[in-house]
């Protein structure tokens, strides 16, 4: 009988790479009218020398690269019902004429073609439904790959057999398995290879590190197969260490490459009963073996490959989006600085002729006009307010606001901010309390810095939380940490009103209310905290009021 296809490892591996060697993006081969030509050119090429090969080594195909080929030069040239159709028509001649040319009957030609062309299909119409993206440098788009590779030749295999079987010819369970696993392996080598090459993975690899560690690779992938050869050494306990370094250095398209190196040497030498497997098996069986072996010992590595380049394009996704973050965070720290610079000098002109007019330097001056000159002045200066408060919030995201940390009591700076606060117009009917459980705290702080923070926060209490008739001060030595309470009988606040309060110029929806304010004191004291090497928080519930808590490192 006419023994079916198998490949010329030797002649076919530089056919093959050669239409696989630009992305689909980047690529203006893939994109020329003579690709389609090429294609079925290199086909036709594989198929005649691959069933040479198979009468000159008396058996079944072991590894067949012409549809692996095929599958990836039509997935990245395009889609479409005109493209497809171009390239059915294409592949199916060109492997019509391989297989003629190859010496096969009429109707054994028709039968392989056929067959394969149910493969190829049957992968391009796996592959696109289940990775519409058409890469496989995901851990998943590389597994999706994967099983498309694995399913699409078992329809193929199974027209072949009973092909086969209606012709006379001999078709076993063994012969199915072999077909299977070399198909398989060609479109999942030399598939994933043609998908990986993008324009970012050819601009990688052609750096001359890269090329050199990748020849370094090669070279003893080579080496050490030869040794394999030998007899000196397992092939599997060497080359499975050398195809996770490939997947490490290279990527995909680097253990793809290397897998069909591996491949080629394994299936290859099987064939011609020279590789380095069990002896006492029939030649059939070491070609099994042999698959077997890059199927499921050394093809996992190009999962490997795909997870890493996915954790790396993750990760500079990350860089690039923090990158991204700092310059505009950067950009809106300069506009703060030169909006609260350019409002300084004009509102500080405003408050001068405010207190000139209210005080009757500038002439006469009825009640009214004088009311209207104290508002002038309070609207300037919390004008002036803003600006000072916007200074300092650019300062402190731009790194620049310099805290001068040592040992702080606690209990004197709750005692000045109690003094300060009672004087504020929102403290009139509100009872500020100081307390230390302990009689003293002292932790490592800037004293000024501390006294602005728990200011901000004892104001906002009497603003926000006054109507409950008292403010707490608590300072509470901990083992680690001091820990400063700012605690108000109020309105309370709800978890997502919480998740908003250190954003700056977010007034929680209270821009209408009668309450003054910026949204920007709480932003200020979170970074202010932050910069002394402390942490700040809130515990609210709607209608339990509020506490405010700062914990600053212990002297």
């Amino acid at each position: 009988m006419t023994m079916s296809r198998a490949l010329d490892i030797a002649t076919a591996a530089p056919a093959s790479a050669a239409g696989l060697g630009r992305s689909k993006a980047a690529s203006d081969l893939f994109a020329h009218p003579v690709v389609p030509v090429l294609t079925g050119v290199a086909v036709a090429l594989l198929v005649a020398v691959a069933v040479n090969f198979a009468r000159s080594s008396g058996l079944m195909v072991g590894l067949w690269a012409a549809s692996g080929v095929a599958v990836a030069v039509w997935l990245r040239t395009g889609s479409g019902r005109r493209h497809d159709m171009v390239y059915a028509l294409v592949l199916t001649v060109s492997l019509m004429i391989g297989e003629l040319i190859s010496g096969n009957s009429p109707a054994l030609s028709l039968l392989f073609t056929t067959a394969d062309m149910i493969e190829i299909a049957a992968a391009v119409f796996l592959v696109r439904r289940v990775l519409p993206s058409l890469h496989v440098l995901s851990l998943d788009s590389a597994v999706r790959f994967l099983l498309c590779a694995l399913i699409a030749p078992i329809p193929a295999g199974l027209t072949a057999a009973f092909g086969l079987a209606y012709l006379g010819q001999e078709a076993s369970l063994e012969s199915f398995k072999t077909w299977w696993f070399g198909h398989t392996l060609g479109i999942a080598v030399i598939g994933a290879l043609g998908l990986s090459l993008t324009r970012s993975t050819l601009t990688r690899l052609n750096r001359s590190q890269t090329r050199f560690e990748a020849a370094g690779l090669m070279t003893a992938i080579l080496a050490f197969y030869y040794i394999g050869f030998t007899g000196q050494m397992s092939m599997g306990f060497i080359m499975t260490p050398l195809l996770l370094a490939v997947a490490v250095r290279l990527g995909v398209a680097g253990s793809a490459f290397s897998l069909l190196i591996v491949s080629i040497l394994a299936v290859g030498s099987a064939m011609a009963g020279a590789g380095p497997y069990v002896t006492g098996m029939e030649r059939a069986e070491q070609v099994m073996m042999a698959q077997l072996l890059v199927l499921i010992g050394y093809m996992p590595t190009l999962l490997v490959a795909a997870l890493l380049e996915e954790r790396d394009r993750l990760a500079e996704r990350a860089r690039l989006g923090q990158v991204r973050a700092e310059m505009t965070s950067e950009a809106k720290s300069r506009l703060l600085a030169n909006v609260a610079h350019e409002i300084k000098s004009p509102v500080a002109g405003v408050i001068g002729i405010g207190q000139l007019w209210s005080s009757g330097q500038l002439g006469p001056v009825t009640p009214k006009q004088a009311e209207m000159a104290d508002m002038l002045v309070k609207t300037a200066r919390q004008v002036e307010a803003l600006a000072h408060d916007l200074l300092d919030v650019a300062r402190a995201e731009s790194g620049s606001v310099k805290v001068e940390l040592r040992p702080t009591d606690v209990v004197g700076v709750l005692d000045d901010v109690r003094r300060s606060a009672v004087l504020l117009p929102e403290a009139q009917g509100v009872e500020i309390t100081v307390v230390c459980e302990d009689g003293h705290a002292v932790a490592v702080a800037d004293s000024q810095r501390l006294v602005q923070v728990v200011t901000n926060l004892a104001v906002n209490a009497l603003k926000y939380g006054g109507a409950g008739g008292g403010v707490i001060l608590r300072a509470i030595q901990q083992e680690d940490c001091v820990r400063i309470e700012v605690s108000d009988f109020g309105p309370g606040l709800s978890e997502e009103k919480q998740a908003q309060l250190f954003e700056p110029f977010n007034r929680l929806g209270l821009e209408r209310s009668s309450v003054e304010g910026h949204g920007v004191g709480l932003a200020l004291a979170k970074r202010l905290v932050e910069l002394q090497g402390g942490a700040i928080g809130v515990v609210s519930a709607p209608g339990e009021g509020a506490t405010f808590w700062i914990e600053l490192p212990r002297a």
